[in-house]
Parts: structure tokens; sequence; C-alpha cells
């Protein structure tokens, strides 16, 4: 095995690892049941997108392949501001009904 397939392997198991870690406290880091739901809807759909996005790049040919950074990198930004705006409005919701009992 060469260098290059290794350092793959491993840096694919870390990028992994990292997302793994980011999605258990994303969840864990809600305030609610509300926003868990939604937080675990999200993460979901997100683990799906981004297989989706690595699976297209691995099997399309180039260079087409590298069209595929122009939807993700336009949906990523935009879906990161909608998912935190939501969060938001879920929390303060939530908070607000708390505040009622």
């Amino acid at each position: 095995m060469d260098a290059g397939t290794l350092g793959g392997i491993i840096g694919g198991g870390i990028g992994l690892a990292g997302g793994i870690v980011g999605t258990y406290f994303s969840v864990r880091n809600t305030h609610g049941p509300r926003e868990r739901s939604f937080m675990i809807k999200v993460s979901a759909i997100v683990w799906i997108v981004v297989t989706a996005f690595l699976a297209g790049l691995l099997l399309l040919p180039k260079p087409y392949n590298w069209l595929l950074w122009v939807p993700y990198g336009i949906a990523l930004p935009l879906g990161i501001r909608w998912c935190n705006q939501r969060q938001l409005k879920i929390r303060a919701e939530e908070a607000a009904d708390r505040s009622r009992i």
C-alpha cells in the first residue's frame, strides 16, 4: 500500500469520526423534544446528501464530477443558515412554552 492510499484511508476515517462526533453533540446539545427531533431529521438528511455527493465525486467521470461542487457549494451555506435559523426559532418557541407552565 502506498502512502497516498494510506493517507486517504486515514483521512477518510478521521473525517467520518468527526462527522459522528459532530452529529452526536448536535443532537445532545438540544434543549427540548421538538429541537431534538429537528436535529435528528436534519442530521439524517445531511448524512444522506454528503454520502451522495461523495459517491458522485467518485463515480462520475472526470471532469464532470467537479461540476457537483457548484450545487454543493451553494446549497451547503444556504442549508446551514436555514437550519440554524429554524433551530433558534424552535428553541425560542419551546422556551416560551416552558415559561407558560
